[in-house]
C-alpha cells in the first residue's frame, strides 16, 4: 500500500494500544514503522531513529536477526505448523521446555507456556490458588489411606480453613491487563475503569529510595520494607495468601533496584507463611539485567517465575510460567490437574522462534556485551545528572530510568499538569523528532525510561545521551520560563 493510503487506513480502522486515538488527523500522523536493522527502526517517510526501548524493553537480540529467526520458524510450518499442548505434546515444545529448566535458576524445572506476559501473570496466580487446594486434597487422600490418621483426615476434611486466594503486589508495579493481571497491577490509573477487580490484592512500598529520608541507612529502608510485607500478610489473614508477586527491578516508576537483604528477607517471610513467591521476568528476564533471569542476579530463590518479551526477543509472541518441583508435587498425582489452557501456548512456531533466539543469545555472547558494557552505559547516563531537570538516574544492566524533578537539592517533582506539558507537550514529540525511540512515563513520578536492545554498543549509547542531553538541556529551559 502506499504511504498515503497507510496513514489513512491506520486512521480510519486500526485501534492502538495505550493510545490517545483522537490525537490523529490532518496535522498529527501515526507514525508507521516499516524496517527494523540492528538498533534502529525507519517510518514510512524514510526517517531513521535509534530503539533505546527495544520495543517493549523486548527486541533483546535487535532486529537483524528475522532472516534466520524466520528459516526456524519456516521449517517448522513445514513440519508441523500448530498443535496444542492440552493433554498432547511435540518437539518443540518438549524442547524448548527442556531449555528454560536448564536456564533457570535452583529447581525451577516446570514450564507452562502461554501467549505473552499478562497470560503468564494470570497463570501464575491461578497455579498459586490451585497449588493450595491440590496440596491439601493430596494431604487428605494420604492420610485416609493410612488406618491410624483416618480420622483426623476425616475432620480436617470437614474442618477446612480459609481458602487462600490472595496476592501481594507493589505501588506502581506493571504486570499487565488481564483482569487477573490487572488486579495484581499496582497503578490506579489503568486499574480504576475496570474496576470492581478479581479479588483481593493488597499493594505494599515498592523500593523506590530516591524519595526516601535522607538519613535513612539501606539496612533501615530494608527493615521497613519488610516489615510494610509482613504487616499486610497478617491485615489480610496470612492463611489466606497464596501469593507474592514482584518484579527483581520494578520497572513502572523506573528501574527501582532492591536494597540490600530485600530479597533474602521477603523470601524468608515468604517462607514463614507458607505462601508461594513469584518473580515477574517478563521484562527482567533474557539477559536484560546481565543474566539469563533477575532471579539469579538477585538470588530471589522464587517458587515461580513468569516470562515472555525476551523469550523470543518479541519475533513471536511466547510467554512462559516456570515452577520449582515442589509446586508441581501436588499435580502429579494421578487424579491432579492444573484447571487452565490457552490455545496458543506452546504453538510449535513460536516454541522454534524462542529456540532460535536462545540459540543466537548463547552463540553471539549477547548477555556477555550487557556485562561487558553496563557499568559503561550507566556512567554515560550518570553525565545527565549535571542537567538541572535530572534528578536521579537508577537501573542495572540495558535497564534504567533517568527521573526529571523541578528542583535538584529538594527533589521537588512536577505536578500533573506540568507532567503532561513536559512529557506530552514536549519530550515526547522532540525526542521522537531527534530520532529516539525511548518511553516517557508519569505513572509514579515523571521518568525517562531507556532500555535499548542488548546488542547495542558505545556508538549508540553516546547518541542515545547525546540526544538525551540536547533534547532536556531545551526542556530545563521550558520549564525555568513556565512552559
Amino acid at each position: 500500500m502506499a504511504t498515503i493510503d497507510l496513514q489513512q487506513n491506520a486512521q480510519d480502522h486500526l485501534w492502538m494500544h495505550f493510545t490517545r486515538m483522537g490525537g490523529f488527523g490532518e496535522s498529527h500522523d501515526v507514525p508507521i514503522i516499516v524496517k527494523g536493522d540492528g538498533c534502529y527502526l525507519w517510518d514510512s517517510n524514510g526517517k531513521k531513529y535509534l530503539d533505546a526501548l527495544a520495543g517493549l524493553f523486548s527486541v533483546n537480540i535487535g532486529y537483524g536477526y528475522g532472516e534466520e529467526i524466520g528459516q526456524a520458524a519456516l521449517e517448522q510450518m513445514r513440519e508441523l505448523p500448530f498443535y496444542t499442548n492440552w493433554s498432547y505434546a511435540h518437539p518443540k515444545a518438549i524442547e524448548l521446555a527442556t531449555e528454560l529448566a536448564s536456564l533457570a535458576p535452583g529447581d525451577l524445572n516446570r514450564v507452562f507456556f502461554v501467549s505473552g506476559g499478562s497470560e503468564a501473570v494470570e497463570a501464575a496466580w491461578k497455579l498459586a490458588r490451585q497449588y493450595y487446594v491440590a496440596r491439601g486434597e493430596k494431604q487428605i487422600k494420604h492420610a485416609l489411606s493410612e488406618p491410624e490418621t483416618r480420622h483426623d483426615a476425616i475432620v480436617s476434611a470437614t474442618q477446612r480453613g480459609p481458602h487462600r486466594y490472595k496476592a501481594i503486589a507493589r505501588h506502581i508495579a506493571y504486570h499487565g491487563t488481564t483482569m487477573g493481571a490487572l488486579s495484581i497491577n499496582g497503578i490506579p490509573a489503568l486499574r480504576a475503569a475496570f474496576e470492581p477487580l478479581v479479588p483481593e490484592v493488597r499493594h505494599v512500598h515498592n523500593t523506590n529510595r530516591y524519595h526516601r529520608p535522607s538519613a535513612e541507612t539501606e539496612q533501615e529502608f530494608t527493615q521497613f520494607l519488610l516489615d510494610d510485607l509482613e504487616q499486610a500478610i497478617l491485615a489480610m489473614g496470612s492463611e489466606t495468601v497464596c501469593l507474592v508477586h514482584m518484579e527483581p527491578v520494578q520497572n513502572a516508576g523506573g528501574c527501582f533496584l532492591p536494597p540490600e537483604g530485600y530479597w533474602r528477607g521477603v523470601r524468608a517471610i515468604c517462607d514463614e507463611y507458607d505462601i508461594l513467591l513469584s518473580a515477574d521476568e517478563v521484562i527482567t528476564g533474557f539477559g536484560r539485567l546481565g543474566y539469563w533471569f533477575g532471579s539469579e542476579r538477585y538470588d530471589i530463590k522464587p517458587d515461580i517465575i513468569t516470562s515472555a518479551k525476551g523469550l523470543s526477543s518479541s519475533y513471536g509472541p511466547i510467554g512462559a510460567v516456570i515452577a520449582t518441583d515442589r509446586v508441581m508435587e501436588p499435580f502429579l498425582d494421578a487424579t491432579s490437574i492444573y484447571s487452565h489452557g490457552i490455545t496458543f501456548g506452546g504453538h510449535p512456531v513460536m516454541c522454534a522462534i524462542a529456540l532460535k533466539n536462545i540459540e543466537i543469545m548463547k552463540r553471539d555472547g549477547i548477555i556477555g556485551n550487557v556485562r561487558d558494557k553496563q557499568d559503561v552505559f550507566r556512567a554515560k547516563l550518570e553525565t545527565l545528572l549535571d542537567l538541572p531537570i535530572v534528578g536521579d538516574v537508577r537501573g542495572t544492566g540495558y535497564f534504567y530510568a533517568v527521573e526529571l524533578v523541578k528542583d535538584q537539592e529538594t527533589r521537588a517533582t512536577f505536578d500533573d499538569d506540568e507532567c503532561e506539558s513536559l512529557l506530552r507537550g514536549f519530550l515526547s514529540p522532540a525526542l521522537f523528532a531527534a530520532g529516539l525511540i525511548c518511553r516517557q512515563d508519569d505513572r509514579g513520578d515523571p521518568v525517562i525510561q531507556i532500555s535499548p536492545p542488548l546488542i547495542a554498543g558505545e556508538a549508540e549509547m553516546d547518541e542515545i545521551v547525546g540526544t538525551l542531553g540536547t533534547v532536556l538541556a531545551e526542556a530545563t529551559k521550558r520549564m525555568q520560563l513556565g512552559g
